[in-house]
């Protein structure tokens, strides 16, 4: 059983900077795409960013060009910085992986999840 566990949530203002971190329980990220989703009360959970096995990295269109993803395997851990940050970006921010190839962005085809970590964009 894969665990996940997410970090870096806080409040910031809009314009700022935070850098989520997932780590997991064992060497993991190389075996398996990772992908972040966000919740906001009331909404779906949505795609944010991903990065596949074969370390491409994709994003959703409105946080693309401020968001980035990475990995390090040699820390077992996935980052996603986000800059510019907006009011509209508070959220519940999850990590998730899968076995699934290619770059999934349904949230269905990630059976390991983390518990998440909020994000709140101040204006």
């Amino acid at each position: 059983q894969v665990q996940l566990v997410e970090s870096g949530g806080g409040l910031v203002q809009a314009g700022g900077s935070l850098r989520l971190s997932c780590t997991a329980s064992e060497r993991t990220f190389s075996n398996y795409a990772t992908g972040w989703f966000r919740q906001a009360p009331g909404k779906e959970r949505e795609f944010v960013s991903g990065i596949s096995r074969s370390l491409e990295s994709y994003y959703a269109d409105d946080v693309k060009g401020r968001f980035t993803i990475s990995r390090d395997n040699a820390k077992n851990t996935v980052y996603l910085q986000m800059n510019s940050l907006k009011p509209e970006d508070t959220a519940v921010y999850y990590c998730a992986v899968t076995r699934v190839p290619g770059r999934p962005v349904l949230a269905n085809s990630y059976p390991y999840w983390g518990q998440g970590t909020q994000v709140t964009v101040s204006s």
